[in-house]
């Protein structure tokens, strides 16, 4: 097998993670908390990491800012993800989430990431122009800050396309209709989950028929040259121009759902970047996505998990 092409994981709007619990959640009160978990959070960071987890590496290319920016880029150091900071002004953005013993639920607060202005998103440009090169495979993932247009995702199009680079896109809100409503470079890979899928698409999407119609669809329209359904407990369709995958795995304990996309879109990317078919590329994703949600709070895919569950997941052809 030849050697794995790079990886570069972008994230724009980072956030230092703190998760606590609590015996419960009531208001008015002082409430006793935990002692906190801090980890690295965005979406690009969390793919890097799940990379890495996999067997992989990755380069997080991660916009910082003041001290939580330092805190956020000591944690990456310290897992061993290598890492390409952006500098801009402000703070880095944080993210709380309390667990409530009491009946099991999760209350999760997410502060805004700083403001960008034009100067800032073209440095921003210029410096994703020097580092991206030919046969780089890179993935935006997670939102968009303050201040940078929802268009973005069609301006890093054109500078992969440029470098010969691979583009994989997974985001959501305007950013992501932008992706299927203007014209512009297009991403190489567009992965959505079930509620990003059924605005699109404008209807529900009720059974795999009407899921893989509606993938394939968005490649024949010219938005992506493959497309990625995430359908939660039922799996994920993969479209392409020829062929309609369905990976599924055999129900797993769910203990926590966050990072799931993020271990699938890792998992995929290193498999493709090691030079796998569509198909394989898809178990691996899949493969990663259920071995996340039996991990607890933000913790990503567990490589036993992972190792187990490859040889379970089935590929049916649509």
């Amino acid at each position: 097998m030849t050697a794995a092409a790079d990886i570069l994981t972008i994230t724009l709007n980072p956030a230092l993670d703190i998760s606590t619990g609590v015996d419960a959640v009531r208001p008015d009160e002082k409430l006793r908390c935990d002692a906190p978990l801090l980890d690295p959070g965005g979406g690009g960071i969390n793919v890097a990491r799940a990379i890495r987890l996999s067997g992989g590496s990755a380069t997080a290319f991660v916009a910082l800012a003041g001290f939580r920016g330092q805190q956020l880029a000591a944690l990456l150091k310290a897992e061993g993800v290598p890492m390409i900071p952006f500098s801009l002004n402000g703070e880095t953005r944080m993210s709380l989430a309390v667990s409530d013993r009491q009946d099991g639920t999760q209350f999760r607060f997410v502060m805004p990431g700083p403001a960008w202005s034009d100067t800032t998103l073209a440095a921003l440009c210029d410096q994703l122009s020097q580092v991206i090169a030919a046969n780089t495979h890179v993935v935006l993932s997670g939102s968009h800050p303050p201040g940078v247009p929802d268009d973005f995702p069609k301006m890093l199009a054109g500078i992969t396309r440029a470098k010969g680079a691979v583009l994989t896109l997974d985001t959501s809100g305007a950013a992501l209709s932008v992706q299927t409503t203007r014209d512009g470079a297009m991403a190489d890979i567009l992965r959505l989950d079930n509620a990003e899928s059924e605005t699109l698409a404008g209807r529900a999407l009720s059974n795999l028929a009407d899921v893989a119609t509606f993938a394939q669809s968005i490649v024949s329209d010219g938005h992506a040259r493959a497309v990625v359904l995430a359908l939660g407990a039922k799996g994920s369709v993969l479209a392409t121009a020829d062929q309609i995958l369905h990976a599924a795995t055999p129900p797993v304990p769910v203990v926590s759902k966050v990072g799931a996309g993020d271990s699938f879109v890792g998992a995929f990317t290193l498999s493709r970047a090691k030079g796998d078919d569509w198909s394989e590329a898809l178990r691996h994703g899949t493969a990663a996505a259920s071995a996340a949600v039996m991990s607890p709070a933000t913790d990503l895919c567990r490589p036993d998990d992972l190792r187990s569950l490859l040889p379970q997941v089935k590929i049916t052809k649509l």
